[in-house]
C-alpha cells in the first residue's frame, strides 16, 4: 500500500484501520454506509470516502485527490468554452451571456456563490453542446459537478479540502450511475445534481455527515420521477433542471443546517426508491411528454433527408394537432376552474388537501345520506391514502360521523375518542385500484355509501352512492363540495 509519511496519512491510516476492524466493504460502501461510519469515528463524510478510495485502490490521501483533480479537468475546459465562447444549439450563448452580466454584480440568484454555481453550471453545458462532457451519471449532472468544481476553486478553501468535497460529490455521482436504468434527469442532471451539490454544501458549510445525509434526503425528494429526453432537444427547458438542481442542493444544505426539520428517512432508502421509481415510471412519462414536446425538438436538415417522407409527414401532422388538442385540454379545465373572487376551497386540516381534504369530503357526503344511529363505519383506501392513514382517517371519520368540515381543527383532534365513545365499529381496508375511495355507513335506519374517486384540491369523481346517486350529488352541493367531471 503506497503511502507517504504526515500527519494525514496517520489520521487517514488510524480511519481505515477502524473501518476494517468494523468489517466496513470498503470500496463498496453505500451512502448510508459512509454516514454511520463518519458518525461513528467523529470524521467528515469526505473522509471515509477518501479513505475508501486509499484502502480500495492502494494510493495515498495526496494520490486520491489528485485522481479526483484529474477527472474534472476536461469538464472544466468544457465549462470554460461554454462561458466564453461556446454556443449551445438549445441554450444558445447563455453561458457567455451570463458571464458578461456578473461582472456587474449578482444575476439571478442574489447570492455570489449560488449566482456564479449557476452560471458555471449553465456554462458546463454550453461547453456540453459545443465539445462533450465526460459523463457521471450522465452528462446532466457533470454540468451541476463541474459548475460547482469551479465555483469551490474560487473560494479560500485549501486546494486539500475542495478535493476531499469533490471526492465526495464523485462518490454521489458513480452510485447515480448505477442506479440510471434509463433516460430521467431524476438520475443525473436534477436528482444527482441537486444531491450532489447539497453533500457538498453542507459539508463545505461543516455540517456533520448525518447533516449531509439529511440535505441529500432533502434534496431528492422534489426530483424522484422527472424525466428528461423532451427536454434534451428542445430549446431552453433543461436550463431550469441543471439550474434548479443547485437552487435546491442550496436549499436542503440550509434547512439541514439552519432548522431542526426532522429528516428520518435514511438516504439508502431514498436513492433505491429514487431508482425504483426512475425504472419504472421514466418510460411512461417519456412517453407522454413526447407526445406534447415533439412540436418543439430540434431539427437538422441534413439528418431528416435520410428519413421517409412519409414518416416526416405523419410527424408533420400530429405536431401541427398537438397545439390544438391541448387547448382543447386546457379549456376543460378552465370551464371547471374555480372563479378569481372564489379561488380557494375550505382549510383543510391535515396538511394536503389531496391525502385528507378529498377522503373527508367523501365522508361529509356520506353523513348527508345516512338515517338514524350509526353502528358502523367502513373506509376503503387506495394504496397511497392506505399509507396515509394516519392523518386521513381523522378526516374521514369526522366527515361521517359528525359532518365536519375539512377546516374543523377540533373535530379532527377529538374524532377518534367520540367514535370509541359511542361505540361506532371502524373498519379500515386497502384497495388495490389508483385514485378510489370509498366509504359506507352501516346505521340504525338506513345506511349509506359513497364511491369515489380521489381528485386533490378537496374534490372527488362520485362513482356511486347509496341511498342514490342523485342524492351524493345534491349533497354535495350543498356542502359546497366541488364534484370533479373528469
Amino acid at each position: 500500500m503506497a503511502r507517504s509519511g504526515g500527519q494525514k496519512e496517520q489520521f487517514y491510516g488510524n480511519l481505515i484501520g477502524g473501518m476494517k476492524r468494523k468489517e466496513a466493504p470498503l470500496g463498496k460502501l453505500t451512502l448510508g454506509e459512509v454516514t454511520d461510519l463518519a458518525e461513528e469515528f467523529k470524521v467528515k463524510a469526505s473522509d471515509v470516502v477518501v479513505a475508501e478510495a486509499m484502502e480500495a485502490h492502494h494510493l495515498s490521501h495526496a494520490e486520491v485527490l489528485q485522481t479526483v483533480f484529474d477527472a474534472f479537468k476536461f469538464n472544466l475546459l468544457s465549462l470554460e468554452i461554454g462561458l466564453s465562447k461556446g454556443e449551445s444549439f438549445l441554450l444558445g450563448g447563455i453561458g457567455r451571456r451570463l458571464a458578461g452580466l456578473k461582472k456587474k454584480g449578482t444575476v439571478l440568484i442574489g447570492d455570489r456563490f449560488i449566482d456564479n454555481a449557476v452560471i458555471y453550471t449553465l456554462a458546463a453545458e454550453v461547453g456540453n453542446h459545443q465539445m462533450g462532457l465526460q459523463p457521471c451519471a450522465g452528462t446532466g449532472d457533470s454540468c451541476v459537478s463541474a459548475g460547482l468544481m469551479k465555483v469551490l476553486l474560487e473560494t479560500k478553501l485549501s486546494r486539500q479540502r475542495i478535493g476531499e468535497i469533490a471526492a465526495l460529490i464523485v462518490k454521489i455521482g458513480v452510485l447515480f450511475k448505477e442506479g440510471k436504468k434509463t433516460t430521467g434527469c431524476n438520475m443525473e442532471g436534477f436528482g444527482a445534481g441537486a444531491a450532489c451539490t447539497a453533500a457538498a454544501l453542507t459539508e463545505m458549510r461543516g455540517g456533520s455527515p448525518r447533516d449531509v445525509a439529511r440535505a441529500m434526503v432533502l434534496a431528492l425528494s422534489p426530483t424522484i420521477g422527472v424525466p428528461c429526453t423532451p427536454r434534451v432537444i428542445v430549446s431552453g427547458l433543461c436550463a431550469t433542471h441543471i439550474g434548479g438542481a443547485v437552487l435546491i442542493g442550496n436549499l436542503a444544505s440550509n434547512l439541514a443546517l439552519k432548522t431542526a426539520l426532522r429528516v428520518d428517512v435514511d438516504i439508502d432508502v431514498m436513492m433505491a426508491m429514487a431508482a425504483s421509481v426512475h425504472a419504472h415510471a421514466a418510460p411512461v412519462i417519456t412517453e407522454i411528454n413526447l407526445d406534447y414536446m415533439r412540436p418543439y425538438f430540434k431539427k437538422e436538415g441534413e439528418v431528416e433527408k435520410f428519413v421517409a417522407l412519409e414518416v416526416r409527414e405523419e410527424e408533420t401532422a400530429k405536431s401541427a394537432r398537438v397545439l390544438a388538442e391541448a387547448r382543447e385540454e386546457m379549456r376543460k379545465l378552465a370551464e371547471t376552474a374555480n372563479p378569481l373572487i372564489s379561488p380557494f376551497g375550505e382549510a383543510v386540516v391535515g396538511g394536503s388537501s389531496i391525502a385528507v381534504g378529498s377522503p373527508t369530503n367523501m365522508g361529509r357526503i356520506a353523513h348527508e345520506l345516512y338515517e338514524g344511529q350509526i353502528k358502523k363505519i367502513s373506509i376503503g383506501l387506495t394504496t397511497d391514502l392506505f399509507a396515509r392513514r394516519a392523518i386521513n382517517v381523522p378526516g374521514i371519520l369526522m366527515g361521517a360521523a359528525l359532518g365536519a368540515s375539512t377546516k374543523d381543527i377540533q373535530a379532527y383532534h377529538r374524532v377518534l375518542k367520540e367514535v370509541a365513545k359511542k361505540g361506532i365499529e371502524v373498519q379500515i381496508y386497502h384497495i388495490p385500484e389508483p385514485e378510489v375511495q370509498k366509504i359506507t355507513i352501516e346505521a340504525t335506519k338506513i345506511n349509506a355509501g359513497v364511491d369515489s374517486l380521489n381528485r386533490g384540491g378537496g374534490r372527488i369523481k362520485l362513482v356511486d352512492a347509496r341511498p342514490s346517486l342523485e342524492m351524493a350529488i345534491q349533497a354535495a352541493e350543498r356542502l359546497g363540495i366541488k364534484l370533479a367531471q373528469y
